[in-house]
């Protein structure tokens, strides 16, 4: 991490056809760091920390409910959820958790991505999530709304 810190600069921004990227030593320090990330919480957890149903869960994970619903199966025959799965539910987790903390230009490069998806349909609390990240925390707090 200290590494990390000696290396830190703003990447300048350019236009899109300087793409792709060069790789530096800091990039490649972020890639292993990713790589090794145990990052994951379990269907169980999720689901006893909010108050949401199964299907909010599939949607969270790009997964069918009956997928979501074999992790909670306790037969022999149940499956448990992958990784990716886990990692879903540990990052909304954060995002449920800590969203008032998220830096204003970082939730803007990610409605960019949220604004071009299709279907954004869901949960109320997810809704609500998408609809704070893409009109900004701020305009929210000023028409008197609190999530």
């Amino acid at each position: 991490m200290e590494r990390l810190e000696q290396l830190a600069q703003p990447r300048e921004l350019k236009g899109e056809n300087s793409y792709p990227y060069p790789i530096t030593e800091r990039e490649q320090i972020l890639i292993r760091l990713y790589s090794y990330w145990e990052l994951g919480m379990t269907p169980q957890r999720f689901y006893n920390k909010w108050d949401l149903t199964r299907e909010d869960m599939a949607l969270i994970c790009s997964c069918s409910t009956q997928t979501v619903n074999g992790w909670f199966n306790t037969s022999r025959r149940c499956y448990p959820p992958t990784p990716g799965y886990l990692r879903h539910l540990a990052i909304m987790d954060f995002l449920l958790e800590d969203f008032e903390t998220i830096p204003k230009p970082l939730l803007e490069r990610c409605s960019a991505v949220l604004g071009r998806q299709r279907g954004l349909g869901g949960s109320p609390r997810r809704r609500n999530l998408i609809t704070l990240s893409l009109y900004g925390w701020s305009a929210m707090q000023k028409r008197g709304k609190t999530y």
